[in-house]
């Protein structure tokens, strides 16, 4: 049965936080805020953990999983970066964006798309999410909380709980994030391509709205 952790937004306390990582290092799924809305985290290297999120999202083995990393040193180990896309990143992260990138040496290949061999990649502008990347020291394997058969995100943590308290180990109760996933921008080619409008302003990226 899944912990319930209330969790103050902008000062987060350690000792809880700490709990949440250790959960996370000992094989734990959890689901914990974000700037868009509540998400499913694990540890990277961890195939049964990832395993479990499929099965809670009920997902196949195409799902593309997010790299959610601490800073844009971070996204550089684990993505190949050049200084146009590092100019972008840095003009907006932290925030409520996903970057496809091209993968590096560091990512599993099951964390790559299978022909592109590319990554999902985002910083939080959230304070219990930072908090927890800041401990774990690594990035946390996620995937938006959007359950079968729902067309918004959960966000309402109890109603989390009651739904997920056997498939989860942990909910970290934070209020509402909101129900707005990340606008997701392929930065692979040399004009940023929408993939997905969400959150995060296309502004800055010169796409249109209805691109």
């Amino acid at each position: 049965m899944a912990q319930f952790f209330t969790i103050h937004t902008e000062n987060p306390h350690l000792r809880l936080i700490k709990q949440a990582v250790n959960i996370v290092r000992n094989g734990g799924v959890i689901v914990y805020p974000t700037d868009s809305c509540y998400a499913l985290g694990c540890q990277i290297g961890d195939k049964s953990a990832m395993s479990r999120i499929r099965t809670i999202r009920q997902v196949d083995e195409k799902h593309h999983f997010t790299l959610v990393c601490r800073n844009l040193a971070e996204i550089s180990l684990y993505a190949r970066v050049d200084n146009a896309q590092y100019r972008l990143l840095k003009a907006n992260t932290p925030g409520s964006y996903t970057f496809i990138l091209q993968a590096s040496k560091e990512v599993p290949r099951r964390l790559q798309h299978p022909k592109r061999y590319t990554i999902g990649l985002r910083i939080p502008d959230h304070p219990v999410a930072l908090a927890l990347l800041e401990e774990m020291g690594e990035p946390l394997l996620s995937s938006t909380l959007v359950l079968p058969g729902d067309e918004l995100p959960m966000n309402d943590a109890d109603s989390i709980r009651q739904r997920l308290e056997q498939q989860v180990d942990l909910v970290m109760d934070a209020g509402s994030c909101g129900l707005e996933m990340t606008t997701v921008i392929d930065l692979t080619d040399e004009v940023p391509m929408l993939v997905r409008a969400g959150k995060g302003s296309l502004d800055p990226f010169g796409i249109e709205h209805g691109s």
